[in-house]
C-alpha cells in the first residue's frame, strides 16, 4: 500500500501497538505525535494521507481541534478515544470524520475502518450530498410508490439516488410514520443488488431472547426447542441487502456482535463451531437521536460510525405536503396533491 498514516496518540503503548499494526498490513506510518503542535509539524514534512486521532493529548490543544485543520487540508481522519459523553461526540461529530474507533479495538476493526475511510475520501461522498452532480441523475424506470413534488422529498430522493449504486452502508433517520422502509426499498431498487434479495426486520418487534438467534441463526440442538437448524435474517440477506428498521431497539449486549458481522461480513450461527461468509448491505433506520443514545450508553459509538456512513434524514410528513408513500404502489389517485398531510398504507 502507498498510504501513509500519521497516529496522533499521547500514550506510547497504544501508538506503538498501531503503528506495528499498520505495518503489518503493509502502511507506511510517517510518525507518532503525542500532541497537535507535534502532529502540525509531522504533517508539513510527511504529507500523511489519514490520520488516527485520539481526542485528548497533550497540551492545551485537543484532536478536534487538530480534526479542524485537517478538514481545511482535504485529510482523512479517523478518532480513537475511550471517551463518549455527550459533549465530546457532538464535537467530535461536528468535524465531520470519516470513522470513530473505540478503545479498546481489534486489528480487524482499525483496519476495516481505514478501508471504509479510503471509500468515503475518494468518492468524496460527503461532499457530494452537498452539489448537484455535474450529469443528471438516473430516473427509476418503474414506480416505487414515491409521489409528490415537495423540495424536501425531492432532496432526499436525490442524496438516495447518489448512494444506491455505491454499496455503502445507508442510515435513515426521522420520526415514526416519514416513510424509512419504502426508502430503503427504493435504495435496494435503485442499487446492483436490485436481483438478490432485500430482508427486511423490524428490530423493535422482536423478543429481545431471540434477536440473536433470528439475525444469526442456529444449529440443530443449540438450546432447548432448537430442533431443526435456521438461516438467520443475514444469511437470508446474502448478496442482496438487509434493512434494521428501528436498529436502536438492539440490546447492547448484542451491538458487539451485530459490528462484528457487519466488519468482518461473516456470521456464526448459535450452537456452530464455524462461520460463514457473507456478503450484505446494510441499510439501517431509527427514530431516535443516536448520538444522544450513545452519549447516555445505550448504543455502541463505533456501532454508530460504522452505519452512519451515508446518513440520509426524511422530513415529517407535516414539511413535505402533497407526498405519498406506499408499498406495494397502489393507484395513482393516491398521490391526493392536497394541501394537507398525506400517507397511504
Amino acid at each position: 500500500m502507498s498510504e501513509k498514516i500519521l497516529i496522533v496518540e499521547d500514550n506510547f503503548i497504544e501508538a506503538n501497538n498501531l503503528q506495528m499494526l499498520l505495518e503489518r498490513a503493509g502502511y507506511t506510518v510517517s510518525g507518532i505525535a503525542p500532541s497537535v503542535d507535534n502532529a502540525l509539524s509531522l504533517i508539513e514534512r510527511e504529507k500523511p494521507d489519514f490520520v488516527l486521532l485520539d481526542i485528548f493529548l497533550r497540551g492545551k490543544a485537543t484532536g478536534i481541534d487538530l480534526a479542524r485543520e485537517l478538514r481545511t487540508r482535504n485529510i482523512a481522519f479517523i478518532y480513537l478515544s475511550a471517551n463518549s459523553d455527550k459533549t465530546t461526540l457532538e464535537a467530535a461529530k461536528a468535524t465531520v470524520p470519516y470513522g470513530f474507533l473505540v478503545k479498546p479495538f481489534r486489528e480487524k476493526d482499525v483496519l476495516i475502518s481505514l478501508e471504509i475511510a479510503r471509500y468515503l475520501h475518494l468518492h468524496n461522498l460527503d461532499a457530494l450530498t452537498r452539489q448537484q452532480p455535474a450529469t443528471p441523475l438516473p430516473t427509476p424506470p418503474t414506480p416505487h410508490g414515491i409521489v409528490g413534488d415537495s423540495p424536501q422529498l425531492q432532496e432526499v430522493l436525490k442524496h438516495l439516488r447518489i448512494v444506491a449504486p455505491v454499496e455503502t452502508a445507508v442510515l435513515l433517520t426521522g420520526e415514526s410514520g416519514t416513510g424509512k422502509e419504502v426508502m430503503a426499498r427504493y435504495v435496494h431498487e435503485m442499487s446492483n443488488r436490485r436481483r438478490k434479495p432485500m430482508v427486511m426486520v423490524n428490530c423493535a418487534a422482536l423478543p429481545a431472547t431471540l434477536i440473536e438467534s433470528i439475525l444469526f441463526g442456529y444449529e440443530r440442538g443449540a438450546f432447548t426447542g432448537a430442533r431443526d437448524k435456521s438461516i438467520g435474517k443475514f444469511e437470508q440477506a446474502d448478496g442482496g441487502t438487509i434493512f434494521l428498521d428501528e436498529i436502536a431497539e438492539i440490546p447492547l449486549e448484542l451491538q458487539s456482535k451485530l459490528l462484528r458481522v457487519l466488519q468482518e461480513k461473516e456470521v456464526e450461527r448459535i450452537g456452530s463451531t464455524s462461520t460463514k461468509k457473507i456478503d450484505v448491505r446494510i441499510i439501517a433506520a431509527t427514530n431516535r437521536n443516536l448520538e444522544k443514545e450513545v452519549a447516555e450508553g445505550r448504543f455502541r459509538m463505533d456501532l454508530y460510525y460504522r452505519i452512519n456512513v451515508f446518513p440520509v434524514h426524511l422530513p415529517p410528513l407535516r414539511e413535505r405536503r402533497g407526498t405519498c408513500l406506499c408499498w406495494p404502489p397502489t393507484s395513482w389517485k393516491c398521490m391526493a396533491l392536497k394541501p394537507a398531510k398525506v400517507r397511504c398504507n
